[in-house]
């Protein structure tokens, strides 16, 4: 692969956004790599964009040994001074957003507007940032004793390292290094290996925003690397406080258990198994657009993509013969180009997933309505599918990457409600109604056991201000907004005593 052919210089934009041929791809204030070569590869064609020089272990540790020579520094840099910084990668994002955007859809294959939607989320989460670096505060509550006062502090966690997957190779980089570097800890990256420019050209706007200001880059290193040498010493790193990690469930139980072993913190964002549910009073016009783009956008490629539609009994045809049509209308192709709804999946290893789990849906019974092929060509391009399974057919319990969905049909909403939490993972949800006590229900205790619960709203495309994260298989921890700054800090409860003596909790006497 290092012998193809390079299509660089037929992608203007790569060069406004600071990347080259031949590229390093280990930042620490200065840029190396003497690691294994690793070549960009475009899904839509199969060839070769770039080549970066990834990252050995003796690049790694550089990386830590300058992430801790600047944690002092950045630690007793006020929180609002660290605000203008993150402000300031903020607006330098929004001058390369066009650019940035066109690359994610060059290396990842998502369309464009929705590579430009994924540069804003990073805009917008340093938006957030900013506020919150005028407003984290702590607590005083009463006490018991005279002259006491108790109160809560929060002080920077230290050194974060964040390892991204490639379906969201920049916006979920921005939902943890925004919040992190507000709270005053210094950072490593590991961007996932098969989007490697977008990590090169997004570590680039945060550099050349450190060095204008004089700072070190320690503040905020990237590590790029092929295989799993470099993730497994991030995991097992115990200078680490936090590991927050996107990928998979299989990845994530291995992190887990690493990180918990030595006693730090992870924050796991894993596998989904989204649910769409449409009741009999849901509004179709609403409802049905919403499932075609939480199921075709990013070619399935989302966490939080549709996999699986739980219809009422009373519209199931209806809706069927609705979504066959608009399926029908789906333009596959270039995600450069306009008119594109769906682009490639990444590798050739997700279409052997999709051929491989038509397979095993027709051997679990399951009947293709529409799609089921891949496309000709060079290119990573399959057909979206519409499948008619039984809820309870064991491959609706696994999570298929890949722009496959399923079609369920229910008699009332507690069915609805058993289906959707039945499986084994728990990211997003969605109901569509009308019904206030459906909605009610749905919200509750008894009702959708997602993280993410929706009403009326795809299962994809989350905003900033809520916090973003699942419950069981899908992992532990919240990233982006709410009160998910926390996870980056640590607590400090004070007890206070401004007084002469010395009184004891609970009224103890003690001597």
């Amino acid at each position: 692969m290092a012998d193809q052919a390079l299509t660089f210089n037929e992608y203007p934009f790569l060069k406004e956004l600071g990347l080259q041929e031949e590229n390093f791809g280990v930042y620490n204030g200065q840029w190396m790599g003497n690691g294994p070569v690793i070549t960009a590869i475009n899904p839509s064609t199969g060839k070769a964009i770039a080549r970066v020089k990834g990252a050995s272990t003796e690049d790694y540790e550089k990386c830590i040994q300058s992430m801790l020579a600047a944690k002092q520094k950045w630690q007793a840099t006020p929180m609002p001074v660290r605000g203008e910084i993150v402000r300031q990668i903020g607006d330098e994002l929004r001058k390369k957003k066009d650019a940035l955007g066109k690359l994610i859809s060059l290396e990842m294959g998502k369309i464009n507007a929705e590579g430009a939607g994924e540069v804003q989320e990073f805009i917008d989460i340093c938006d957030y940032a900013v506020g919150l670096s005028r407003t984290i505060s702590g607590t005083i509550y009463p006490s018991e004793r005279v002259n006491h006062h108790l109160m809560e502090v929060w002080n920077p966690l230290g050194l974060v390292g964040i390892i991204t997957a490639f379906n969201f190779p920049c916006a979920v980089f921005g939902w943890n290094a925004a919040i992190s570097l507000v709270c005053g800890n210094t950072q490593i990256w590991k961007g996932a290996t098969s989007t490697c420019l977008v990590t090169l050209a997004t570590t680039k706007i945060v550099a050349d925003v450190l060095e204008r200001n004089g700072l070190p880059g320690g503040i905020s290193t990237t590590v790029i690397g092929a295989g799993a040498t470099v993730g497994e010493v991030i995991i097992q790193d115990p200078r680490l406080h936090l590991i927050s990690f996107t990928g998979s469930t299989k990845i994530g139980r291995r992190i887990s258990e690493a990180v918990n072993k030595r006693f730090g913190k992870t924050i796991l964002e894993l596998g989904g198994n989204n649910a769409i549910i449409m009741m009999d009073d849901a509004n179709l016009e609403m409802a049905l657009p919403s499932t075609l783009f939480a199921a075709v956008g990013t070619c399935g490629q989302r966490c939080t993509s549709a996999r699986r539609v739980i219809i009422h009994e009373k519209i199931y045809d209806t809706v069927v013969a609705k979504l066959l049509k608009a399926y029908e209308q789906i333009t596959i192709g270039d995600p450069l180009k306009a008119g594109t709804l769906c682009g490639p999946l990444h590798t050739k290893a997700a279409v052997k997933e999709y051929t491989e789990g038509l397979v095993t849906i027709k051997a679990q019974g399951g009947k293709i309505l529409t799609g089921g092929a891949t496309v000709d060509g060079a290119g990573n391009f399959v057909k979206p599918t519409l499948v008619e399974i039984n809820h309870d057919a064991a491959i609706v319990k696994e999570e298929l990457f890949v722009p496959i969905l399923y079609l369920l049909k229910c008699k009332d909403l507690d069915e609805a409600i058993a289906i959707n939490n039945e499986v084994p993972q728990g990211l997003s949800s969605s109901l569509f109604t009308n019904n206030q006590q459906s909605i009610f229900k749905w919200m509750g205790p008894f009702g959708s056991d997602c993280g993410l619960i929706n009403v009326n709203v795809p299962t994809n495309g989350a905003e900033i201000g809520l916090a973003f994260g699942g419950e069981k298989e899908t992992g532990t921890g919240r990233e982006s907004g709410s009160d998910s700054w926390k996870q980056y800090m640590r607590r400090g409860s004070v007890t206070l005593n401004h007084g002469s003596d010395v009184p004891l909790a609970q009224g103890i006497k003690f001597g």
